[in-house]
């Protein structure tokens, strides 16, 4: 393998390297840069990114890319993994979904050297690291006040991916469109192949949503032949199952909620998801299930107007009660009543 160059550092193989990628200025004259940590083996194999903080609020993933550095047991075998835990750091220092001139960074890819502040960053992204790689992991959360259970949002038509996100091991697969913008879409128009992995809140660490992204990334890996399986990677007893739609339900009236179903959760057509009313305690309307299927999305604040979105439902063909089943496995097999840890 030849050495790998990155904002003009040259990583060798076999070598571990932290640098400091530049990006765009403050005006403040402050110079800001995005952290990465590069670890190649020996061994020839694949190229293979994992991105934290494309949102700003979204830290679950800083988190997740923390720990897979620290664990001990952690060796990779073959190939080359560029791990870059806080991609907008300017949205990660503001605590903001944004970018600083309020723009999304994850609707400016693929970017420009001479764009927008956020079309810069995505540029250097693009250039400096996806075009190294032939797969990539974005790790997401909900948004603010708003909950994701563990999942893999991908293009599950093509069937490297969709094996991949099987690896990945997460009950709820879901096969979603590219949206115009995004980092998937220019990475998948840059022929390489990505997993968006969507779990928990917003400026928020989930342990459930850590742990089963840890594990995701290493059992991807080992899918690639980069690590060897461990047999401390405990598995889930099932596959993931793929739903190829899903849908907000949304608040029929504006006021206080009482939520009344919880992430994960199988719902049949007409149940009562939650009560809105006044605050007296009145009634006002029940949002209910339009149809059957499993909550993989919720809002936390217990105050809606009316409109607002409340529950994401996914839907899928006949199984939704194994997949309830699945979702329940998942969290024994990560957050065990004994503390043990996940590795």
């Amino acid at each position: 393998m030849s050495n790998l160059v990155i904002g003009g550092h040259e990583i060798a193989p076999g070598s571990t390297r932290q640098l400091d990628l530049p990006v765009v200025r403050l005006y403040t004259d402050t110079d800001i840069s995005m952290p990465v940590h590069v670890i190649r083996a020996r061994k020839p194999g694949p190229c293979v990114f994992v991105a934290g903080s494309i949102h700003g609020d979204e830290i679950n993933g800083i988190e997740i890319i923390r720990r897979l550095i620290q664990l001990k047991t952690f060796k990779l075998n073959a190939g080359t993994l560029i791990l870059a835990p806080i991609v907008n750091v300017y949205g990660v220092l503001s605590r903001s979904r944004y970018m600083p001139d309020r723009r999304d960074l994850n609707r400016s890819f693929p970017g420009s050297e001479r764009g927008s502040l956020a079309a810069r960053v995505a540029d250097t992204f693009m250039t400096e690291i996806v075009q190294h790689c032939e797969y990539g992991i974005d790790l997401h959360t909900g948004a603010i006040h708003r909950s994701n259970l563990p999942q893999i949002r991908a293009n599950l038509s093509d069937p490297e991916t969709l094996e991949l996100a099987q690896a990945f091991d997460v009950p709820v697969l879901i096969n979603a469109p590219l949206r115009e913008g995004t980092l998937r879409e220019a990475a998948v128009h840059s022929d390489t192949k990505i997993l968006l992995y969507e779990a928990g809140e917003a400026l928020r660490f989930d342990e459930l949503s850590i742990r089963a992204g840890v594990r995701g990334i290493q059992s991807v890996l080992a899918q690639l032949g980069m690590v060897r399986r461990s047999k401390k990677l405990k598995k889930t007893k099932q596959s993931p199952y793929v739903a190829n739609n899903s849908s907000w339900t949304r608040a029929n009236s504006s006021g206080i909620v009482t939520s009344l179903k919880n992430l994960g959760e199988h719902v049949e057509e007409g149940d009562a998801l939650a009560r809105i009313g006044s605050p007296f305690g009145e009634t006002f309307s029940t949002v209910e299930a339009s149809r059957e299927g499993i909550i993989v999305g919720k809002q936390n604040i217990p105050l809606v107007q009316e409109g607002d979105a409340m529950f994401h439902i996914a839907y899928f063909s006949d199984e939704e009660q194994e997949i309830a089943e699945h979702i329940r496995d998942m969290t024994d097999t990560l957050l065990p009543e004994s503390g043990r840890e996940l590795v």
